[in-house]
């Protein structure tokens, strides 16, 4: 039981931060970079709780959430996200495997849509105009919460 106080405690610290980041862009449309730090800067303990040797499990995470930021760099670059949203999932790449992050980004994609089709709902219910900003960081952390379910099952194991 000692062995899962560290990784569970990092999961739920993750888990409130997601929280935090969602309904802080649901409010504001931003997300802090303070959070985007936070979920970034604890994933070396999530490494180090998981006994992730430097080479290759460390060099993994970081390459992986490289390529991530690159990739959503581009979405960011075209106007279709958010800086902090794009930090945001870089950031929860550090803690996902490849194919978790896999799972992930297919969830973050399917919840965006539902997000962003209940904003189009909304918008056309109260007939405003205007640019539509789609509080991504909200899909961002149902998927990242969800994801989160697989660790904590496995710590409980």
């Amino acid at each position: 039981m000692g062995e899962t106080v560290l990784p569970l405690s990092l999961l739920a610290l993750l888990g409130l931060l997601l929280l935090a980041a969602g309904i802080e862009d649901a409010r504001q449309r931003t997300i802090s970079n303070w959070t985007n730090l936070a979920v970034a800067l604890l994933a070396p303990a999530w490494w180090w709780s998981q006994g992730y040797a430097l080479w290759p499990d460390v060099a993994m995470q970081l390459a992986l959430a490289f390529v991530v930021l690159l990739i959503f760099a581009g979405v960011f670059a075209i106007g279709a996200m958010g800086g902090g949203d794009v930090k945001l999932i870089a950031a929860l790449a550090l803690w996902l495997p490849l194919m978790p992050l896999l799972a992930l980004l297919m969830v973050m994609s399917l919840a965006g849509g539902a997000v962003t089709l209940i904003m189009m709902i909304e918008r056309r219910l109260h007939n405003t105009s205007g640019q539509l900003e789609i509080p991504y960081g909200v899909a961002i952390a149902f998927a990242g919460l969800l994801a989160l379910r697989e660790p904590i099952i496995n710590q409980l194991s």
